[in-house]
């Protein structure tokens, strides 16, 4: 080997060594990308800003052992500030359909329970992990597209787990409260808990969205 070829070799080792490995698609590339191939189940094109998680997830308990389950967790936004505070206690359980999604959120997040399951069967969920109810459930899942019968099922197993004092929330964006599946789904809350509270627009989120607080479902 001449020494110019050499110098050249050397010098491909030494940029070789300072490549970063690949990390894989970003949040919002994947986001996305599954949202593509199954724009009904994702219902958004890029994942929840940290404003409108930290409004999604206020009724987490900062004191006790309390249990939190998450729907639709996708790339992880709710599940981080879930896991923020919780800090260690109770039990975070995250469900999410999407198995690339949940791929990735096991990696990341490595103190929530991540479940590739259909939300529907949450109750049976809950019972195969031992679980009797949930304090808090936080929902990522874009109520706003969904069918009446796909509403009702979703809704249905989410009361049927959350504890008598407990607290649901979701969030819809704000140009889908006109639409007929939105004003079905405010209809459904109220039929299901005894308060629902919507919170302010929270405009730094794309789109702009706002949350809707229930608690205490009824029997």
């Amino acid at each position: 080997m001449t020494t110019s070829t050499t110098s050249t070799a050397h010098r491909s080792v030494r940029h070789c060594r300072l490549c970063k490995p690949s990390q894989g698609p970003n949040d919002y590339t994947l986001f996305l990308r599954q949202w593509v191939r199954s724009p009904a189940r994702m219902g958004a094109i890029a994942p929840s800003s940290r404003h409108l998680a930290e409004a999604v997830c206020a009724p987490v308990p900062e004191r006790g052992e309390p249990v939190v389950v998450e729907l639709g967790a996708g790339t992880g936004p709710f599940t981080a500030e879930i896991q923020r505070r919780l800090g260690g206690r109770g039990r975070h359980l995250a469900v999410e359909i999407d198995p690339l999604l949940a791929q990735r959120l096991r990696h990341r997040h490595p103190g929530a329970e991540v479940i590739q399951r259909d939300a529907v069967h949450l109750r049976h969920l809950l019972d195969d992990r031992g679980i009797e109810s949930a304090d808090v459930v936080v929902s990522g899942l874009p109520w706003a597209i969904f069918p009446s019968a796909t509403q009702h099922q979703l809704l249905d197993a989410t009361a049927a787990v959350l504890a008598p004092a407990g607290a649901f929330t979701a969030f819809t964006y704000l140009h889908a409260v006109p639409l007929t599946p939105a004003r079905r789904f405010r209809e459904l809350l109220a039929d299901r808990f005894e308060e629902v509270v919507p919170s302010r627009t929270i405009w730094r989120n794309t789109p702009p969205a706002f949350v809707l607080h229930a608690r205490r479902p009824r029997p």
